[in-house]
């Protein structure tokens, strides 16, 4: 069964077993493949985490943005990063909104820092130790410190600013693995914390590494996180630009990003065909729903 709905189309794999949703894009073989979004709570994306860390699997989990997913329209390395990850998440609002103005959503936004609290109290319940990684120096203890307070009992393996320059990488991968870390909070940036991750999880012990992006520094205090109401209404992005001028070049993929979901939303409308996209992956065991939200990376 394949419906579209309010210019997503919709796919119980279960219920159709002739073609998936793969077998959707490969139609046109100059459409990308798609972009995928777990669509899970913020409580849902924690326990997935740690079930996999229990696990003792090896996987990367991504908090996707609208930076993010335009840079990965340029850079086929980094939309192929993104696809192979266990687990994305929708970090950035615009990401929340096109998804809504297409008729579809994700249960919550669920962003790096919000993971990484989130991540603290799970872990801490469950024993699991975890090592955090990257920003400037000192800033990862602090983070570190943040969330001990936040959670108590929380095992920190260790704390290390390293590198996210290929040069840097045997020296943070044989400091987690000797810190006996499951999971680990990778706070480089996008996409240099993506690309370290993709590059060295093979190399690591079992772990399941996250991107969390500027989570250290707003733990650690050293930027202010919006306020609720500016969150609420998917203006954090304004507040961390008034903070932080020198990050504008970076914001100018948010009006693209809002263009190119327009444009999708109303082409999706007018002629009900799929294309390749976000898409969300709405995992259950009774009925494996995938639904397409087409366009946003390719138009």
């Amino acid at each position: 069964c394949a419906r579209p709905m309010a210019g997503v189309w919709i796919v119980s794999s279960q219920r159709w077993a002739s073609e998936s949703p793969v077998a959707v894009v490969e139609r046109s073989r100059a459409t990308p493949a798609p972009l995928a979004v777990d669509a899970l709570t913020l409580a849902d994306a924690a326990r997935r985490v740690c079930t996999l860390a229990e696990a003792g699997e090896r996987a990367q989990v991504v908090t996707l943005n609208p930076e993010l997913v335009i840079r990965a329209r340029r850079d086929a390395g980094l939309a192929e990063v993104i696809r192979a990850a266990r687990l994305v998440t929708a970090d950035g609002a615009g990401v929340v909104w096109a998804l809504r103005l297409a008729g579809q959503s994700v249960p919550a936004r669920v962003t790096g820092v919000d993971l990484a609290v989130a991540l603290a109290r799970e872990v801490a319940a469950r024993g699991l130790p975890i090592y955090l990684l990257g920003a400037p120096d000192g800033v990862a203890l602090a983070a570190s410190d943040a969330l001990a307070r936040i959670a108590p009992g929380l095992r920190i393996a260790g704390c290390w600013a390293g590198s996210p320059r290929p040069g840097a990488d045997a020296e943070a991968v044989a400091r987690i693995a000797a810190s006996g870390a499951r999971l680990a909070l990778v706070a480089y940036g996008a996409p240099a914390q993506e690309f370290w991750i993709a590059r060295n999880l093979a190399a690591a012990p079992p772990l399941v590494a996250i991107g969390v992006g500027g989570a250290f520094d707003m733990l650690a205090g050293r930027i202010p996180r919006a306020p609720d109401w500016m969150r609420a209404v998917g203006l954090e992005w304004l507040h961390r630009l008034l903070r932080e001028p020198r990050r504008w070049r970076r914001m100018l993929a948010l009006p693209h990003f809002a263009l190119l979901a327009v444009a999708a939303a109303l082409r999706i409308r007018v002629t009900r065909s799929p294309a390749a996209g976000i898409l969300i992956r709405r995992d259950s065991p009774q009925d494996d729903i995938i639904t397409h939200h087409p366009e946003i990376e390719d138009a």
